[in-house]
């Protein structure tokens, strides 16, 4: 048994993204409509994803594009604000990332309650944000430092969009991390949010890492739900839940039912083999 049943309930996971709308400060800010409507549209999805029956959230800042890999104060503040406002409509488990900042995401997380965070805390990459460099030893020294230390921590180890700048494969990539770092989870990911991860990749790194919880980051979808969960450990699932299965849209509620119905069939007959077992 893994800390995902500890934490959110069952093990065979699946964390829900409620994708927030641009912030005050990001350029697409929508200054006429203000903070009002980004709670409430916030609002909106976090109940369509309750509704569907999502195992837990996780709380992102997507639309705040182009993402900082310094995230400024103003954010963490608004995020902070909404989830606040929220809090006693949560009904279940939830964590935080804010994109893309592990001190900050931590900061969130202390601030609010969350459970785990998802966040590149390692390596240096080429990104389409730049040279994207990390400092795992300072960030974990700062979520003592903070009390957060109950904080489940989610290693992004295939970031989207920025390529490792070591000619490093994904196994000594794994391997290395989990020994220097102890991290709670690690995210294998799609080129960008939506794209499939990798079933190969996916089974490498749970290969060299067998008991480490291991979760496929990105595209999961109706069609490769057994395909994926028969390797990792559980899914972080944000697209696919939108209406029509497009990033920019809000959460259908029918699309994330049909999703988790599969999801907890599949894993009804995952328990019932391992019991055989």
């Amino acid at each position: 048994m893994t800390w995902l049943k500890d934490v959110i309930g069952t093990e065979k996971a699946i964390i829900a993204m409620c994708h927030i709308l641009p912030l005050p400060g990001d350029p697409y800010y929508d200054k006429g409509k203000g903070m009002e409507y980004v709670v409430e549209m916030t609002r909106k999805d976090l109940l369509a994803l309750q509704e569907g029956g999502v195992d837990a959230v996780m709380f992102s800042n997507e639309f705040s594009l182009p993402y900082l890999t310094d995230v400024k104060t103003e954010t963490v503040a608004a995020m902070a604000r909404i989830i606040g406002e929220l809090k006693k409509e949560i009904t279940v488990p939830f964590g935080v990332n804010v994109l893309w900042d592990a001190k900050k995401s931590l900061d969130l997380a202390a601030a609010t309650g969350a459970g785990f965070v998802r966040e590149i805390f390692t390596g240096v990459y080429a990104s389409d944000f730049g040279t994207w460099d990390t400092n795992v030893g300072e960030t974990i020294r700062h979520q003592h430092r903070i009390g957060a230390e109950q904080v489940k921590l989610l290693f992004n180890i295939v970031p989207e969009a920025a390529k490792y700048m070591a000619d490093r494969d994904i196994e000594s990539i794994a391997k290395s991390t989990v020994f220097n770092n102890r991290p709670d989870a690690l995210c294998v990911s799609g080129l960008t949010a939506g794209t499939e991860t990798d079933a190969q990749l996916l089974q490498r790194v749970k290969a060299v890492v067998p008991h480490t919880v291991v979760l496929a980051n990105t595209g999961m979808r109706l069609e490769n739900v057994e395909q994926q969960l028969a390797i990792a450990d559980g899914a972080v699932v944000g697209t696919t839940f939108k209406v029509d299965g497009k990033f920019e849209n809000h959460v259908d509620p029918n699309r994330v039912q049909a999703f988790m119905d599969k999801v907890k069939a599949f894993r009804a007959q995952w328990q019932s083999e391992a019991e055989v077992r």
